[in-house]
């Protein structure tokens, strides 16, 4: 890129990004809407990876009253320089606090890291000790030295703000860039309670009925609803994917995608980068995935950039805890389906978290996008695109069995027709994962829900068809080669319900035979195929071919 701007790839800080003459896609419109809308306190819930940081960071920049005419140089040219609300630059201190990476084996090792967080914001300010009296000069330093408890952990951000006030004769604008992430790493390690707790006190003290605070602005993935954190806030408004307010404030639009290609000159591969990374529907707009566009302008390789692991815990807890339309909805996903569902934009985690909420952290996440608006809770669903298929299937995988070895010696035995390898890595995977399940409740046939949803990862390999009509009736599994070379496999599966469980299988594979499950691989071109009944008892099977 000899004689083109540097890319901004990871490159967080706004000032470093004009400092560096990184190439930029003004997003400064977004100051001038906050200003507008008239709410105090904003959240923003955007997927990860989609501009969040950086429009705080550029917030920043514009509001703080320090270096206020060092930071004025950093908007010229820009959108907002030629906005009358351009007179507000530089007009209020800021407090500006990012809570990602917040998170530790328990409560008491997050606390001292939350602990640290407080110490870091305080010593940015350390020029105010010249101007306190001293019982409050007593209180700051505590600050300073973390000598300090939960209590005063809680009113740390409103103490500070009454201070900067003060100094400045001016309310303090708050920022807080990934708010929820606390809370969801607290979720996935078991001490959910105790962070909701905390920070329902360390927000809610700054941002309700603060006297001296001007604006607060918050970015997360998700609203938690029962946290209480958003309760009683005057004049609040949570702006997700599903309003049309800020809906092209994160994430590029389509004439912001193409100019940036054309500037690199590799504008030809739009049709293709389309089919990539576009379609995603926020609000009004459709948006493209700004990660995935700047790492393959650097990279120039069609393929999945993005790596989400926000969430995934979430949805891994939900997974574990779901019944077959689930992983009948996920089949449908991932074989270019849409689904129906409920959709509330408020997520209740803990014990209320339900198996049906997966929709709502998947969509949220940035792992499902918006087709169509049914009515206020009721959307249709789909991937948003071609990166997304090739995630969407890894972490199907990944979030049930935790464990790729076996998907390498499966390929390897299939390609091979090796039946008994085949056998053992199937075997395998049920005892990794059938734990998990309650197989006398959850499924008629639990077996096929969780082979299946692990037999996704062969994609590359195998088509995988669940439950696909063939002959006279629905088989199992099809795995049909993608090279019509290999052998075609199909898998008829039971849970045993009796003491002679190699009689059904045999049974089990005299119904392939029966029914003629092999229909459709011969229609398709594949001419060897290997017809296997199996038969589970708990974690061990018995193969008849």
């Amino acid at each position: 890129m000899l004689n083109k701007k540097r890319l901004g790839l990871g490159v967080e800080d706004f000032k470093k990004i004009r400092a560096l003459d990184c190439y930029y896609i003004d997003k400064t419109k977004f100051i001038e809407d906050i200003l507008l809308d008239g709410a105090d306190i904003k959240l923003f819930c955007r997927p990860r990876r989609f501009g969040k940081t950086l429009n705080m960071s550029t917030l920043k920049y514009f509001f703080d009253i320090n270096n206020r005419e060092e930071n004025r140089k950093l908007f010229n040219g820009l959108y907002i320089e030629k906005s009358p609300m351009i007179s507000e630059q530089g007009k209020y201190p800021v407090i500006s606090i990012s809570m990602k990476g917040i998170g530790g084996l328990n409560w008491k090792v997050t606390f001292n890291g939350i602990k640290s967080k407080i110490k870091e914001i305080f010593r940015e300010y350390i020029f105010l000790t010249d101007s306190l009296d001293k019982y409050t000069l007593i209180e700051f330093e505590k600050y300073l030295t973390s000598d300090f408890d939960e209590a005063l952990s809680k009113n740390s951000l409103k103490f500070l703000t009454e201070l900067l006030y003060k100094y400045y004769n001016q309310k303090v604008v708050v920022l807080i860039d990934e708010y929820d992430s606390p809370i969801i790493s607290a979720y996935e390690k078991g001490y959910y309670t105790e962070m909701k707790d905390f920070l329902k006190a360390f927000y809610g003290e700054v941002l309700k009925t603060n006297e001296y605070l001007q604006m607060g602005v918050l970015t997360g993935i998700i609203r938690v609803a029962q946290a209480g954190i958003f309760s009683d806030l005057n004049n609040f408004t949570n702006y997700t994917i599903l309003n049309n307010e800020y809906s092209n404030s994160f994430g590029l639009v389509e004439n912001e995608v193409k100019a940036m290609l054309d500037y690199y000159n590799i504008g030809y591969e739009m049709p293709e980068v389309k089919e990539w990374y576009d379609g995603y529907s926020f609000g009004k707009d459709e948006i493209y995935n700004p990660w995935s566009i700047l790492k393959f302008v650097q990279s120039k390789e069609l393929k999945s950039h993005w790596v989400n692991t926000s969430g995934n815990a979430l949805i891994l807890n939900m997974l574990l805890a779901s019944n077959s339309t689930v992983f009948e909805y996920l089949n449908d996903l991932i074989n270019g389906k849409d689904i129906i569902v409920y959709i509330n934009e408020s997520i209740r985690m803990g014990d209320n978290l339900s198996p049906n909420n997966i929709w709502e952290i998947m969509l949220f996440s940035g792992y499902l996008t918006i087709k169509e608006k049914l009515s206020e809770t009721m959307f249709t669903l789909r991937l948003p695109n071609k990166e997304i298929q090739k995630l969407f299937k890894g972490l199907f995988v990944d979030a049930i069995f935790r464990e790729s070895n076996n998907v390498g010696s499966l390929i390897q035995a299939l390609v091979t027709k090796n039946i008994s390898q085949i056998i053992k890595s199937l075997e395998d995977v049920v005892v990794n994962a059938i734990s998990f399940y309650d197989t006398t409740k959850k499924y008629e046939n639990p077996y096929q829900a969780l082979l299946g949803g692990f037999l996704y990862a062969l994609d590359d390999y195998y088509i995988m068809h669940p439950n696909m009509e063939s002959g006279y009736g629905r088989a199992d599994i099809i795995l049909e080669p993608r090279n019509k070379a290999w052998a075609g496999y199909i898998l008829e599966l039971k849970r045993a319900s009796t003491n002679d469980i190699e009689k059904e299988a045999e049974k089990a594979l005299q119904q392939i035979e029966a029914k003629k499950y092999e229909t459709l691989l011969k229609k398709n071109g594949v001419k060897d195929i290997v017809k296997i009944g199996l038969v589970f008892d708990g974690k061990k099977a018995i193969a008849y071919y």
